[in-house]
């Protein structure tokens, strides 16, 4: 059955919802509404400007992974300073991809209820303070090491899906895919950066050192979004235009929104009670997408948590710095990947777009109309197959490379493939679920992260045991496979997504006209208790 969750096709907001609301008690001329038929920009930002907001919130996300990644190098170092096993140590590893998975479900939901800015700010200085923590804690007390790491997570995990409610706010479906794509930059150099930044800084400074640097540069970011990152949540600012309530909700140096309205009204809204997210996943078709982006990206775990043990153990002759730079080879086909995926997304996204202009009869539908009846699901998902065979040939590919033991070149070049085509596929997957769910772009992504994470903490848990067990060549032979038999999901997305979408906007529609008579009913009500009082 369908969420009770609203949902709006990711149409422009029209002149209605823009304009600034009347007065209680001021009359309107209905006649002047209706004859104004201009609609607003979907947002007041420039092309720069939208770009600018994307650089910033990249470089937020950034933490999640990085805080993740760095720390992984100093496993022995800490199961030797703590005196405890590593398999305790990696209870702190597993803890942390917990919280990883279930804070943005609270992030979230209350960054679509109460802003963007605040949140996003917020949990950069909870990842903050959690690093002070970190770089004094006793080596006596393993608990609070093990709870400093649930709340490092609780802080840098959600930064990932408050950027992309920002970018569902700014930005329409047709520049979406450029926009993710590069903002996907910032959350996934962490994997390749981090463990460099761990060998240098442990070596030279020592292990705490890692958390101090972790704590100057999250507190650096949070400084530099409370000068300038706007509020974009569009039931606070609308496209922008709406100058937001509270003192908090405003950069203090406003460069960006030089169009906004300062003598508007603010939005008169209800507050949004507290949503629980998980009730996007009674959506069949943004259930199936989640699913299937998780199972691409425990994949893509399995092979990135595996480069150290199996290249220390295929090339001895490495030495640990070496093998750090090995996974340059993969953060770099990533950083191809969200550029050129984004590039493709919006190029296809035109060609459908394109020949849906070309093939239709009737060209007097309204722009909401045909947002409406446009597949979305197509347009993003269409190359999807051809992508998952790429990226499934340079698995199995880079498996059998390791096991024949060939020159390190080789399992290098697959690497870089594997990277390109898992950040291609999870690209567009994450670009169709916002599509889906514009106006919870946070709670959705939430979702998806918690997919993600429980996938991969899975993945995580039990590859090594399938590596023992049948070798790292048909290991990856069988995780390949996994990928291609869940590729039908993709044509059941194609062919259910829009009539879950249809349900979606009738049960919105439905509950906004309600919303309104109870609005006239509660001011017919004030009316005549006021009547009486005369």
């Amino acid at each position: 059955m369908p969420s009770d969750e609203t949902f709006n096709d990711p149409a422009p907001i029209t002149n209605d919802k823009l304009k600034p609301r009347p007065r209680e008690g001021v009359k309107t001329d209905s006649n002047a509404e209706q004859n104004d038929t201009t609609s607003e920009p979907h947002s007041i930002y420039t092309r720069v400007e939208k770009w600018f907001i994307v650089s910033l919130i990249a470089l937020g996300g950034l933490f999640s992974p990085l805080s993740s990644n760095i720390y992984l190098p100093v496993i022995p170092t800490l199961a030797e300073v703590f005196h405890k096993s590593i398999e305790l140590i990696n209870l702190t590893v597993t803890m942390y991809i917990v919280f990883q998975g279930l804070a943005p479900m609270f992030w979230g939901t209350l960054a679509d209820s109460y802003g963007r800015r605040i949140m996003f700010i917020s949990c950069l200085l909870v990842l903050a303070a959690s690093c002070i923590g970190l770089a004094l804690v006793p080596t006596n007390a393993y608990w609070l090491l093990l709870f400093l790491r649930s709340f490092q997570s609780a802080g840098s995990a959600s930064t990932i899906a408050l950027g992309a409610g920002v970018i569902g706010d700014i930005s329409t479906p047709a520049e979406r895919g450029g926009f993710l794509g590069v903002y996907n930059i910032g959350p996934l150099v962490g994997p390749s950066l981090g463990p460099i930044l761990a060998g240098v800084l442990a070596d030279s400074l020592g292990w705490r050192a890692i958390f101090w640097f972790l704590c100057i540069v999250s507190a650096a970011c949070a400084i530099v979004l409370i000068l300038f990152l706007p509020e974009t949540l569009r039931s606070i600012v609308g496209n922008g235009s709406i100058p937001p309530p509270s003192p908090l909700s405003r950069p203090l140096i406003p460069l960006l929104g030089r169009q906004l309205n300062l003598n508007a009204s603010p939005l008169k809204r209800k507050r949004k009670p507290f949503q629980n997210p998980l009730r996007l996943l009674f959506n069949l078709d943004i259930l199936i997408a989640l699913f299937y982006n998780g199972l691409v990206c425990s994949v893509f775990y399995a092979v990135n948590t595996s480069i150290s043990t199996i290249f220390s153990e295929t090339y001895p002759e490495l030495s640990q710095t070496e093998v750090g730079l090995c996974f340059l080879a993969i953060g770099g086909g990533m950083l191809i990947g969200t550029v050129t995926s984004g590039r493709l997304l919006d190029w296809d996204y035109q060609r459908v777009k394109r020949s849906l202009l070309d093939t239709s009869n009737n060209e007097s539908h309204d722009d909401e109309k045909q947002l409406a009846e446009f597949p979305i699901e197509k347009a993003r998902m269409r190359l999807m197959p051809y992508l998952v065979l790429c990226f499934v040939a340079c698995c199995i590919a880079y498996g059998w490379c390791i096991e024949e033991k060939v020159n390190l070149a080789g399992p290098l070049i697959f690497l870089i493939g594997v990277g390109i085509f898992t950040m291609t596929i999870l690209n567009a997957t994450q670009t169709l679920i916002l599509d889906l769910a514009p106006d919870q772009g946070s709670s959705v992504t939430a979702c998806n992260n918690l997919m993600r994470c429980g996938l991969s903490a899975a993945m995580v848990a039990v590859i090594q045991l399938i590596i023992d067990a049948i070798g790292v060549g048909w290991t990856f032979v069988l995780l390949g496979g996994l990928c291609v038999l869940g590729t039908p999901l993709i044509w059941v997305v194609i062919r259910i997504g829009p009539g879950w979408r249809a349900r979606r906007r009738r049960s919105a529609e439905a509950r906004k006209v309600k919303e309104r008579e109870r609005e006239r009913e509660q001011e017919r009500e004030r009316q005549g208790g006021g009547g009486e009082g005369v």
